[in-house]
């Protein structure tokens, strides 16, 4: 099929940016950024062994799971109060941004999670502030399985530090916690190389994955 073959050119190519950056391409995951890519799109990524898919909208990703046998399905944009209760259709929640919301996901059996930080401080984006996120990150992992940190780097502007200063606190949430946060999910098609330079262990690829 053209568009498989399509998908594993281009996840060879993202491969070749990742090693070429200093990175080992077996140590960072690639997570397929599926927002407004068809089921077909997501069947192709899946079939040449790209399984986990990320979607920003819950109701476009119940929309597609019973069409993509085999998919790994995490949520990458913001999960609203009046939706956790799909949560549990989700193997990882990377986007958690308030206490709140840990508590609503708790009362509900939980799910794995990652505290999403807007290190870009941006007021479109979502987010923790980098000033709480070590102490929201402690009260969000007594209650659910916190797994490490998300965050995006600003639009116009070197991603770099941005990437660096998530990694700094992921590295101080360690500390505070006691234990390993292995997962930091940061670096998209247009940066991934600065987020491999600066630690990323998941990059959320789209654009460069489908075109």
């Amino acid at each position: 099929m053209y568009r498989s073959d399509r998908v594993a050119g281009n996840i060879a190519a993202i491969r070749e940016r990742i090693e070429r950056a200093g990175g080992d391409p077996d140590r960072v995951e690639i997570v397929a950024a599926t927002k407004n890519r068809t089921v077909e799109d997501c069947r192709a990524a899946v079939a040449v062994g790209l399984a986990t898919l990320g979607e920003n909208r819950v109701q476009e990703a119940l929309a597609k799971m019973d069409g993509v046998p085999g998919a790994h399905w995490h949520l990458i944009g913001h999960l609203q109060t009046n939706k956790v209760r799909h949560a549990a259709r989700f193997e990882l929640i990377q986007s958690l941004d308030s206490v709140r919301l840990a508590e609503a996901l708790a009362a509900r059996g939980g799910v794995p999670v990652l505290l999403e930080v807007n290190v870009a401080r941006e007021s479109q984006k979502h987010g923790v502030e980098p000033d709480t996120a070590v102490s929201t990150a402690a009260l969000v992992a007594a209650q659910l399985d916190l797994r490490g940190l998300m965050g995006m780097a600003p639009l116009g502007a070197d991603p770099e530090p941005a990437f660096i200063q998530l990694r700094q606190l992921r590295d101080e949430a360690e500390q505070r916690l006691g234990r390993a946060l292995p997962v930091l999910s940061m670096g998209m098609s247009e940066d991934l190389e600065a987020a491999v330079r600066a630690g990323t262990t998941m990059l959320r690829i789209g654009r460069a994955l489908f075109s």
